[in-house]
């Protein structure tokens, strides 16, 4: 694909890039919705990326294009950008400049051109992607050498200031930091990173990707609610983050929170999927990979239950997995539809991809996309 997005730039600047960029989607193993509540997540980056061929400018003028958007190039200036003021898709570029910017770096317009193969809407981070092969870009054309974990923390918050999305800190870094073969063990309070070995295909096993074809935004409110019942949960019981609530003293935290329904519900989730990162991270380490499949479920059904994202898309596709011979499964991602990940023997994935899709012709829901799941590089420059 660089060698297309290099002619593509070509064809719309009438000049060649000074680069090519890509960046990956990810797929989160386990650790949902506990990165904005400072804990632990475990993603892997995908073989699906967002590059961009990209050329300096020094004139204040910012130049964007996408293959996978209608319409022409969209022209801004560096100083007119401003937070909110743009509800399309190159708000996710356009904030990076921002938010580079704002940090102090002497970015001075870019032409760019983009192309992604990272599912748009399906909870695998396509706009994370597009947030990093940016900022990876700019970081190489203008020198700022900024290491990957300060590229991931000016995306999120591009992400979170300009285009008004809450999201944690999980995405980008993922995207900018994973390697091939590996998991990340990431924690987000600290940006500590562990690369743990997850090389399925070895050990005669592989990870699903099912998506839904279900399309969410973190947007449009039910993401910010939660985030704001943790932050309350974290206040009422007077630590900085639901991280610090210890996973043993669980039942004597939930007891102080009374008649708060919802907020239990929500810290009980958090505190329990930290604990399932930890466990599956300690399994992984011990080489004992079968094992992590009844941690997944579990994660499902606490953010099923608990949580309350999923949606009856993403339930049919844990059940019919399970109920099909599957090591483990749950949804991934943000939640409202999205994805879901299925754990196999590899003798097993076509008796589990038929049985799912032939469970959505039969409940009348839109036909899913199924693929394979392979920990693949992170953010890295093209050519």
């Amino acid at each position: 694909m660089a060698q297309q997005v290099r002619d593509g730039f070509v064809e719309l600047y009438g000049t060649a890039p000074e680069g090519v960029w890509s960046a990956p989607g990810r797929v989160n193993l386990i650790g949902e919705h506990t990165d904005y509540n400072d804990g632990f997540v475990m993603p892997f980056a995908l073989p699906h990326t967002a590059v961009a061929a990209v050329s300096r400018r020094e004139d204040g003028v910012l130049r964007l294009h996408s293959a996978d958007v209608e319409g022409g190039v969209v022209e801004l200036r560096v100083d007119d950008l401003t937070p909110g003021s743009d509800r399309n898709w190159t708000a996710y570029p356009a904030g990076v400049v921002w938010a580079l910017r704002e940090a102090g770096h002497p970015v001075t317009g870019a032409d760019v051109h983009l192309a992604s193969t990272v599912p748009s809407g399906a909870g695998l981070s396509s706009s994370a992607a597009l947030e990093v092969v940016i900022a990876l870009a700019l970081n190489d054309l203008f020198s700022l050498g900024l290491p990957g974990w300060q590229l991931a923390r000016l995306c999120q918050r591009a992400e979170n200031v300009y285009v008004g999305a809450p999201t944690g800190i999980m995405d980008q870094t993922a995207s900018a930091c994973c390697e091939t073969g590996h998991a990340l063990f990431l924690d987000t309070r600290d940006l500590s990173q562990k690369q743990i070995p997850f090389d399925l295909a070895a050990e005669g096993m592989r990870l699903l990707v099912v998506d839904t074809q279900v399309k969410h935004s973190h947007s449009e409110g039910e993401y910010g609610k939660r985030r704001a019942g943790c932050e309350k949960g974290a206040a009422l019981l007077g630590v900085d983050a639901l991280r610090d609530v210890a996973y043993g003293d669980l039942d004597a935290a939930l007891a102080r929170l009374g008649d708060e329904e919802e907020v239990v519900r929500l810290v009980r989730h958090v505190v329990t999927e930290d604990e399932r990162v930890e466990k599956v991270v300690a399994l992984l380490e011990a080489g004992d990979t079968r094992a992590i499949g009844p941690v997944l479920v579990a994660g499902h059904a606490s953010l099923r239950d608990d949580f309350r994202i999923s949606c009856p898309e993403l339930d049919l596709v844990v059940d019919t997995a399970l109920a099909s011979g599957a090591l483990g499964a749950r949804m991934t991602g943000g939640g409202f539809g999205g994805s879901a990940i299925v754990l196999a023997e590899t003798a097993d994935v076509e008796t589990i991809t038929k049985a799912v899709e032939e469970a959505f012709a039969a409940a009348g829901f839109t036909a899913p996309r199924v693929f394979e799941a392979v920990p693949s590089a992170g953010a890295r420059r093209l050519n």
